[in-house]
């Protein structure tokens, strides 16, 4: 498993999360998530250096000059998200292997990156009123947020074709079972099956 890299994306609100913490315990000790920086502020009880590194804007315009990124992107004005380079060396020279959760944009990004040593999963909700609903359900934001996240989301669902796998996220267990066979399946020979994808 050494220097293998899984990246998942997905519009806000399709459970991406949900899905990255279940394979993440499933490989505890085996796989690591990267911590990505970013320029926005802490949600409820996200923490510096568990969530995400939060830095100011300035600083991330900074950090962006000095080369210090595998991959970044400006989500909204002044929401910057990037992938340090740092924390990838970090989790291989620990032989771990690296699972990311980004936006929609850094997955392709860091997919064009890393090549065959990245297995990239796109998670999306059955239908954007699937997504809306869940995001009301989060109420971490405001109803012109969760406006700007589904107008944002409509556009992200034609990245899906950019990725590996495409995942449903209709019914957790069952996308549960879909994540588990896939990630399993490139873990044990490097290369993604087409033959196991439906």
């Amino acid at each position: 498993m050494q220097n293998k890299v899984l990246i998942f994306s997905a519009p806000s609100g399709s459970g991406k999360s949900t899905i990255v913490n279940h394979i993440l315990g499933i490989y505890k000790g085996n796989m690591e998530f990267s911590v990505s920086a970013t320029s926005r502020a802490p949600r409820g009880t996200e923490q510096n250096g568990k969530e995400y590194y939060f830095v100011s804007p300035e600083k991330f315009r900074d950090m962006i000059a000095k080369g210090e990124f595998v991959e970044y992107e400006e989500v909204y004005h002044d929401h910057f998200y990037g992938t340090l380079k740092s924390e990838v060396q970090r989790i291989w020279d620990a032989g771990h292997v690296i699972i990311f959760d980004v936006d929609v944009k850094g997955g392709v990004n860091l997919k064009k990156y890393f090549g065959d040593k990245a297995l990239s999963i796109f998670i999306k909700a059955p239908s954007i009123e699937a997504l809306r609903e869940r995001l009301e359900k989060r109420g971490t934001d405001s109803p012109e947020a969760i406006e700007e996240r589904v107008a944002k989301a409509a556009e992200e669902l034609t990245y899906a074709p950019k990725f590996d796998y495409v995942l449903v996220n209709d019914d957790l267990s069952t996308a549960f079972a879909e994540a588990e066979k896939v990630v399993e399946d490139f873990l044990d020979d490097g290369k993604l099956n087409y033959s196991t994808i439906i």
